[in-house]
């Protein structure tokens, strides 16, 4: 039961910060427009990624196995929330697909449009982009697009 609530605590965090960014985002368009906002946001949300990322320096710039199996073990819930896929892991790239997310889930709950959902995944990717480059990999998402089953796919490529 004290498992169960924590989880439901857990789960409700990554929706709040979801919506938290949803917000954000909304009255930073307003004053400096959507392009701007985004770029904003990212440029905060990355430097958080850069932070996260230091816990990943031992890997780089190629142990691939060595990231993902590091990144997995911390992923939320054992895996549950992301439920992510690994899809490639290999001397030349490391691809997992998070077929879930709770960021995502919000949105979806909130009403926002499948547009609307879209850019926010954009934005808050930017976590991601520094995290990995931020511990010395190359790296690159392809995040969730309306018709798309999922969530984004993450991208890791060894580093210089």
């Amino acid at each position: 039961m004290f498992e169960q609530i924590l989880r439901e605590q857990l789960y409700g965090a990554y929706k709040n910060r979801g919506m938290i960014y949803y917000h954000i985002f909304q009255e930073l368009r307003k004053e400096v427009g959507d392009e701007k906002a985004a770029d904003v946001m990212k440029r905060g949300i990355y430097k958080r990624g850069l932070e996260i990322g230091k816990k990943y320096k031992e890997f780089a710039p190629a142990d691939l196995e060595g990231v993902k199996n590091a990144f997995l073990a911390g992923s939320a819930d054992q895996g549950k929330m992301f439920q992510p896929e690994v899809l490639r892991c290999d001397g030349e790239g490391l691809d997992i697909h998070m077929r879930n997310c709770p960021l995502k889930e919000a949105y979806e709950e909130a009403g926002l449009s499948d547009e609307e959902i879209a850019t926010m995944c954009q934005i808050a990717a930017a976590v991601d982009y520094g995290t990995f480059e931020g511990a010395g990999f190359r790296f690159f998402a392809e995040t969730w697009k309306p018709g798309e089953a999922g969530c984004c796919r993450l991208h890791i490529r060894p580093g210089k």
